[in-house]
């Protein structure tokens, strides 16, 4: 059967790629998934399983419950915009990228994009008929105002922003995000800053270009955060007018967010994560430090991402033999223009990293 012409321009994702070789393998050392390894908590389960029992199963508002509208607003109150900001619960924070993307965005419009990138942008950038304009992070993968200039033109649209970042892990500094504002303000430039991974920074205080600029839409949600990912809940934040056309889109596609789900992340937004966020951090410092002295890496600030690079610069023939050697990563080309590196999730064991790293330095020569 002939399909649409927009398939072509898209293809299969290479982390599933990566998902489906660890279903084939005996025993694999798994860096690869890019999930919290806990469960979801114990007292956020106990009110989803409380919801199903009440008869919380049918469709909510198209927008959200907005009892968890309400909780999103308080979360982002530090906006500058926040008193006059639309609120929408999405299906997952990828339901808000697609729908904000199709929302803002024409046919033959640019849109700057981190290089690295989150996998989907380029995608669905991609499939709605929207140029993808790279912006070169290497070698720090920091988003700066020196790297963004030169890439707009008169079709730019609007700026991507992602941070913590996957894949790389790097945290937007204040500086970092004062300079993009100035810019984005400068040129009347929209900026969505997908914030999935907000909770899991383990420096300074997480900074959302939010607290800077108004012309800005946060996309955040629950998923990566509660370990949730399997009820795909999210939300928007932004200009009344852009969160209305989003939530018309999702009225005839996603239809509303997972009811269930709701009610399982206003209870979450009073759960205290911050044990989670410092096994984490312990985990990055082990992973950072295992790595540093054998491989070129920049230390992650956020997020559970270490992006290193690749011996020889081809990250996909040194997956290739990581995998030959039961350890499972993702080659940087599935989030690049570039294979130089390579992408480790630490959302795993402790045992699980340390026999990772035993394979990276062999590998490595370390």
């Amino acid at each position: 059967m002939k399909l649409a012409e927009r398939i072509s321009r898209i293809d299969s994702s290479g982390i599933r790629k990566v998902f489906a070789l660890a279903a084939n393998m005996e025993n694999p050392c798994n860096l690869s998934i890019g999930q919290p390894h806990f469960d979801l908590p114990d007292p956020i389960k106990e009110v989803g399983i409380e919801a199903i029992k009440a008869g919380h199963n049918r469709y909510t508002q198209t927008g959200g419950n907005s009892s968890l509208k309400d909780r999103v607003r308080a979360k982002l109150s530090t906006k500058k915009t926040i008193d006059k900001d639309g609120v929408l619960v999405t299906s997952g924070t990828s339901g808000g990228i697609l729908l904000s993307f199709m929302a803002l965005f024409d046919p033959g419009d640019e849109v700057l994009c981190p290089e690295p990138y989150f996998v989907m942008y380029k995608h669905l950038l991609n499939l709605i008929g929207v140029k993808p304009v790279y912006v070169d992070l290497y070698p720090d993968f920091r988003m700066t105002r020196e790297r963004l200039e030169p890439m707009i033109t008169e079709k730019t649209k609007g700026i991507l922003l992602n941070s913590p970042a996957n894949p790389t892990g790097i945290v937007a500094s204040r500086e970092d995000l004062a300079g993009v504002t100035a810019l984005a303000r400068e040129k009347d430039l929209l900026v969505i800053s997908d914030e999935i991974y907000d909770l899991f920074v383990y420096g300074d205080p997480f900074l959302s270009i939010g607290d800077l600029y108004e012309n800005c839409l946060i996309l955040g949600g629950f998923s990566k955060t509660y370990s949730m990912t399997g009820w795909r809940l999210g939300y928007a934040v932004g200009p009344a007018d852009v969160i209305k056309a989003m939530e018309e889109l999702q009225q005839y596609t996603f239809v509303c967010a997972p009811s269930v789900g709701q009610a399982m992340a206003e209870a979450a937004l009073d759960f205290d994560m911050t044990p989670y966020r410092d096994e984490y951090a312990k985990k990055r410092d082990l992973i950072y430090e295992g790595l540093k002295n054998v491989v070129e890496v920049e230390k992650p600030g956020g997020a559970f991402y270490i992006f290193p690079k690749a011996p020889n610069n081809d990250g996909d023939a040194f997956v290739a033999e990581a995998i030959k050697n039961d350890l499972l990563i993702v080659p940087g080309s599935v989030f690049s223009e570039k294979k130089t590196h390579f992408r480790i999730s630490f959302a795993a064991e402790e045992a699980t990293i340390k026999r990772g790293l035993e394979i990276l330095k062999r590998l490595a020569g370390g």
